[in-house]
């Protein structure tokens, strides 16, 4: 459970505002700030994120620390993206893997902070090595920009927590305010920029980057569970085909104009 409503009640009374003060620098109605310090509702990720920084706060502390008079932050790690990451357990006390379908990869960008919501997504355990340490979390995916992994595949995905650990040439699920839920390839490590550029295994679709204050969640691709075997050459689909072509296209229109 967290300590929003009790930590934003403290911390817009140390700061000395109203509700109405505190409302109008977030640029919200003074209802909303009334509901949240009451406990009837819970801001969205990016007011979550305003709301930190304009207490000089990580989201993590704000939301599952303790905040008091007697309360001091914790050392920051250098380099760490320090994120919420909500979690179920079982009845032993072992973590679940929560499973996101291609039908709630929308309502994951706004639930994936929110505990109640993680508890009622599909969960599932895997008797794997592997999977004793780490947090791991199972996403759908769709489309043929990864092939030869089929659309409809599972990408297992352990959650990293410091993004300067991601490896170019790795793959990872991106969790993103702008793209949603994508599988791609790295194509850089955000120690030499603040940007993440990402490839996908199908050439026909072109590389992209996204700027790290868009990226929500990143989880390192560990397995992937699927109903179809890769085919070593698969037959190209009427998508493929055209985004081929496209392609072509492209190159053709750029060799004219040099």
């Amino acid at each position: 459970m967290s300590n929003i409503s009790s930590n934003l009640k403290y911390l817009r009374k140390k700061k000395g505002h109203t509700q109405q003060q505190f409302a109008d620098a977030m640029e919200i109605k003074r209802s909303l700030i009334g509901a949240y310090e009451e406990d009837r509702a819970e801001p969205k990720y990016d007011l979550l994120k305003k709301i930190a920084e304009y207490f000089e706060l990580t989201i993590d502390e704000f939301i599952n620390e303790n905040i008091n008079d007697s309360w001091k932050p914790k050392p920051k790690s250098q380099g760490s993206n320090l994120r919420i990451l909500s979690i179920s357990v079982d009845k032993d006390d072992n973590e679940n893997i929560e499973m996101v379908p291609v039908k709630a990869s929308a309502g994951y960008l706004n639930g994936f902070a929110d505990p109640q919501y993680i508890k009622d997504l599909p969960k599932f355990q895997l008797p794997l090595p592997f999977l004793k340490q780490g947090t791991f979390r199972a996403f759908e995916i769709v489309g043929d920009s990864m092939l030869p992994i089929q659309s409809g595949s599972v990408i297992l995905g352990e959650y990293l927590d410091n993004w300067n650990d991601v490896k170019t040439g790795e793959t990872y699920v991106i969790i993103s305010k702008n793209e949603g839920v994508v599988y791609k390839r790295a194509g850089n490590r955000f120690k030499e920029n603040k940007e993440l550029k990402l490839i996908s295994d199908n050439k026909v679709y072109d590389p992209y980057t996204i700027a790290a204050e868009d990226i929500l969640e990143i989880w390192k691709a560990k397995a992937y569970i699927s109903s179809t075997l890769p085919d070593p050459t698969p037959e190209p689909t009427i998508e493929t085909l055209t985004n081929m072509m496209s392609q072509m296209q492209k190159s053709i229109s750029q060799l004219n104009k040099n």
